[in-house]
């Protein structure tokens, strides 16, 4: 993770506004006359008592009051359209910045996700953009806007004495600045912490209800909830010690706002006994200090508040830096597939080599199989073709091209991948089979299935292939799903399939109907067969033994 200052962190997100930058404007121009309105009320009240007293006023007591009520009634109505245009720019902006998330992971996808824990991933999606939201609807506009009145209100003291005007700068600056920075200060990284515990938390969950099953099985539900307990007990401990800073932060801006009204009365009340101001320049002043620290209290409050969000902000934006390990190809010219091979190929992982100097040759046509024990390097090989990752030496090559010189959508055409673990979405049985090609008639998803061996067992079901799917695909067997996975990349269409162990979970009569099915598509497609069965081998026209990323 990368640490970035506030600052950074600020400029970045803000930098987002751009496109909403008019609502935003809009929004800091109704706060500040919604906020004027409500230091001018106190202001009117100050001069109605001065015409009570007999002092010149600059208007009639009669239209003081009528402007104080018109006064009131404004406030009401800009601080609803200040917080609607903020809420909108914040709901507009999350959207944003979730449709940027994802592209940023489809960028990702699925080399650097691999390693990254789904829980954290989940909270970051999930959790830490909505925090953002505080930043939009509640950060930016309170800025500009107490600057914006601190200076007009700065002013107007000021008008009555220029030393009057100093200690209401000093005030708004002491209250609006200097105590959120010191707050934020004393937060430290409290934030940062309390966000990564969070999606640690959330990970921890995740994994405990996927793995349900084996938690009860094995008896280790007690020992599982404890530790869920523990963590969140931490989680508490971290939250209650920002709370009490938060506190601490608005005690704080609470005494020195007294603290700063006391002294504009007594400063006030010397220059008035000094004769350098009228009986106005002393009540007017002190009134119009007290009625408007509004803006810079809001900003005092985010001492404690910014830490969160900054650190939500700087979760997200690691995703959204983050570089691929592959970056996608464009701008090239189409290739037709005529066949694949890598030449002396190597790759590491973390440190470890997992392929070492291997050749193979995949002919237009063929079906080649590739044979070894777990973790010898198979399915790594099979991602190299893919190109979900690169090759750190040698070559992987598709019709004679280099895998990194073709265009990614070209690549993905040509290619249909079937991994051990089929995913199945939320959906039906026929949408999620339609994934693969989303123009796909009624008539090719059925002959698909055929292909597969899975069109019997879906015609079986009550809603055919309507039949909605579990969330993971729960409802259906490890060999119900990956016949569905075998059917997708039937439907698909590339002329090379690339297959991972696609009859690990089938039975020996299932298996031999794929197997027939793949033998039948020489004619279409050519075919590289990953599995460590024997018998799944038996229709490949050439066979290669992968042992400890060797070829033996």
């Amino acid at each position: 993770m990368r640490r970035r200052s506030g600052f950074q962190v600020m400029a970045r997100l803000i930098g987002l506004v751009k496109p909403l930058a008019g609502f935003m404007a809009l929004a800091i121009l109704m706060g500040l006359a919604g906020h004027l309105c409500a230091a001018f009320i106190t202001i009117f009240g100050g001069y109605a008592v001065l015409s009570v007293l007999g002092f010149g006023a600059p208007l009639g007591l009669t239209a003081l009051f009528v402007c104080m009520g018109a006064f009131a009634l404004l406030r009401g109505i800009l601080r609803y359209a200040e917080q609607s245009c903020n809420h909108f720019i914040a709901f507009k902006l999350l959207a944003l910045i979730r449709d940027r998330v994802f592209r940023a992971l489809r960028r990702l996808c699925p080399a650097k996700l691999e390693g990254r824990d789904r829980g954290d991933l989940i909270a970051v999606i999930t959790s830490d953009i909505e925090l953002l939201e505080v930043f939009y609807a509640h950060t930016i506009s309170p800025i500009a806007i107490a600057a914006l009145f601190t200076a007009a209100l700065c002013v107007l003291i000021g008008s009555f004495h220029p030393a009057l005007g100093l200690l209401a700068l000093a005030a708004y600056v002491t209250v609006g600045v200097i105590l959120p920075l010191a707050v934020s200060k004393l937060s430290g990284d409290n934030g940062q912490k309390f966000r990564t515990k969070s999606g640690e938390l959330s990970a921890f969950v995740l994994d405990s209800l996927r793995g349900l099953p084996e938690i009860i099985q094995f008896g280790q539900g007690e020992k599982r909830l404890e530790e869920m307990d523990a963590r969140t007990s931490a989680l508490s401990v971290d939250e209650g010690r920002m709370k009490r800073t938060a506190g601490l932060g608005m005690a704080a801006a609470n005494t020195v706002i007294l603290a700063f009204d006391l002294a504009m009365l007594l400063a006030s009340a010397a220059l008035y006994r000094a004769g350098a101001v009228d009986f106005d320049g002393a009540l007017l002043p002190a009134l119009a200090l007290m009625s408007s620290f509004g803006p810079c209290v809001a900003l005092a409050n985010l001492g404690s508040t910014l830490q969160s969000t900054f650190a939500a902000g700087n979760r997200v934006l690691d995703i959204l830096d983050e570089s691929p390990v592959v970056g996608e190809v464009t701008g090239r010219d189409p290739v037709v597939f005529s066949g694949a091979e890598t030449e002396n190929v190597s790759f590491f992982y973390g440190g470890e080599t997992v392929l070492d100097g291997i050749s193979v040759e995949v002919p237009e046509h063929a079906v080649v199989g590739i044979v070894g024990r777990s973790g010898s390097g198979k399915s790594t090989l099979l991602k190299l073709f893919m190109r979900f990752w690169a090759a750190q030496g040698g070559a992987v090559r598709l019709s004679g091209v280099d895998v990194g010189r073709i265009n990614t959508s070209n690549l993905r055409d040509m290619e249909s991948f079937v991994t051990q673990d089929t995913h199945l979405f939320h959906d039906s049985i026929k949408n999620n089979l339609r994934i693969a090609r989303l123009d796909a008639t009624d008539e090719e998803i059925i002959a698909a299935c055929k292909k597969a061996s899975v069109h019997d067992f879906i015609m079986a079901l009550p809603q055919g292939y309507d039949t909605p799917v579990g969330e993971l695909g729960d409802t259906l067997s490890g060999g119900e799903r990956q016949r569905l996975g075998l059917a997708r990349a039937f439907l698909h269409g590339g002329p090379l399939m690339l297959l991972d162990e696609p009859t690990s979970n089938l039975d020996s009569l299932n298996e031999a109907v794929i197997l027939r099915s793949l033998g039948e598509e020489r004619e279409e497609r050519t075919v590289v067969l990953v599995s460590h069965r024997q018998s799944t081998m038996r229709i490949a026209d050439r066979v290669y033994s992968v042992e400890n990323g060797r070829m033996s």
